[in-house]
């Protein structure tokens, strides 16, 4: 995302989401708790925003995306969302559909690792927004449930059948897309779905404690990490590795490559810059 902008101006709130920030890590809470975080339209198009500016704003090394209450994200909301489309003509469900991708997307192109503390139910939307995620941390409440199939729609909705194949393979993947059983954490840890199982309660914590690490670390080396992951799940090895070249070619002019071997010369910790 170019940071450059013309007339748009940073958003002073956000209405339908909850934002903190923490010397470079970005919180980002789901707070319907009543509704177990549905989404909605609006925390939709919200989160599709906040991502982009944050992007382009260069302030964020690390965002956690968390839940409020018993659970992670349940999905769209049954009455706010599906009954919506309903009377929506096709143009319009199409418009829809693509914002919903666009926030997955959006997570997945962001410049910085995004990590999702994972309790309750992650069904659904829910589910698909934390597959989308770097890292996804997760105490055993947790349960990853993509219904798409239950409620008659394919259940590579969102992404959904690009990305989960790519983290579990692809037995794994027609099984918990086609039949829309929930993934429990002991499972879902064991297959990869979960980066890292805490103890009961411990997912928020343990996953901001993530988000520290990689907000003081290199900065510019997780971007480009991330970048590359991304974009070389589809090339060729010989493309990837000429990327992979010119990526560190890149980055060895920079001023944190200078900074390692500084500290490690002197035997100190490196103070990494992002520059």
């Amino acid at each position: 995302m170019s940071p450059f902008t013309g007339s748009a101006h940073p958003t002073p709130e956000w209405r339908h989401l909850q934002v903190d920030y923490d010397d470079g890590v970005a919180t980002v809470t789901l707070a319907r708790p009543a509704k177990l975080n549905a989404l909605t339209f609006e925390a939709y198009a919200d989160l599709r925003d906040l991502l982009a500016e944050l992007s382009r704003e260069k302030r964020v090394r690390a965002l956690v995306l968390a839940g409020e209450g018993r659970s992670f994200c349940s999905g769209g909301d049954v009455d706010e969302i599906i009954g919506a489309t309903l009377e929506m003509d096709t143009s319009r469900l199409l418009d829809f559909n693509r914002m919903t991708g666009q926030v997955v997307r959006a997570v997945r192109e962001a410049p910085f690792p995004v990590v999702a503390a994972v309790h309750g139910a992650a069904a659904g939307a829910g589910a698909v927004l934390a597959l989308a995620a770097d890292f996804r941390v997760a105490d055993p409440t947790a349960r990853f449930a993509f219904l798409f199939t239950r409620v008659g729609l394919s259940g590579g909705d969102m992404g959904a059948a690009y990305l989960l194949p790519r983290v579990v393979g692809l037995g794994h993947a027609t099984r918990i897309l086609m039949l829309g059983d929930p993934v429990r954490a002991p499972e879902a840890e064991r297959i990869g779905l979960v980066s890292q199982l805490t103890e009961d309660g411990g997912a928020d914590r343990a996953a901001q404690a993530l988000a520290r690490r990689l907000a003081d670390g290199p900065a510019l080396a997780h971007a480009q990490t991330k970048a590359l992951l991304t974009a070389e799940l589809d090339m060729p090895l010989a493309g990837a590795v000429e990327m992979d070249a010119a990526t560190q070619a890149l980055l060895m002019h920079t001023e944190d490559y200078a900074e390692f071997h500084a500290s490690f010369t002197e035997k100190r910790a490196p103070k990494w810059q992002g520059k």
